[in-house]
């Protein structure tokens, strides 16, 4: 766990991460809050907060009296969200830099084309 950044965030980004990969298809259950408050020795409240941004999010649903699944289309949705958030971190910024250090378009797709080759 990351000091700096809330727990709850972390629980919900590691569970997206984990539908991300596949390793949580879609229609399947995710571990109870219990289940995370135990394996990160954090507070079930916590945990339940983590969960409950990604029930806002419709990435997880509840089937009530059995627990969280992963609903239909979640892994298209995340990756939409982090593309945009991708976006806005790292091309946006980039963009940004290389205009203050008069870098021009093609010199920034030549420094990304050489990236590539690493």
């Amino acid at each position: 766990m990351d000091a700096s950044r809330p727990i709850f965030v972390q629980i919900a980004e590691r569970i997206e991460d984990d539908i991300i990969a596949g390793h949580l298809p879609e229609e399947t259950q995710v571990p109870s809050t219990n289940q995370f408050a135990a394996f990160y020795q954090i507070n079930p409240a916590t945990a339940a907060k983590g969960v409950n941004l990604l029930v806002d999010e419709q990435i997880l649903y509840k089937k009530r009296g059995i627990g969280m699944f992963v609903a239909t289309g979640a892994r298209d949705r995340l990756i939409e969200k982090r593309k945009e958030q991708f976006f806005e971190q790292y091309v946006v910024t980039m963009i940004r830099e290389a205009g203050k250090l008069g870098i021009t378009k093609e010199q920034l797709t030549a420094m990304i084309q050489r990236g590539e080759g690493e």
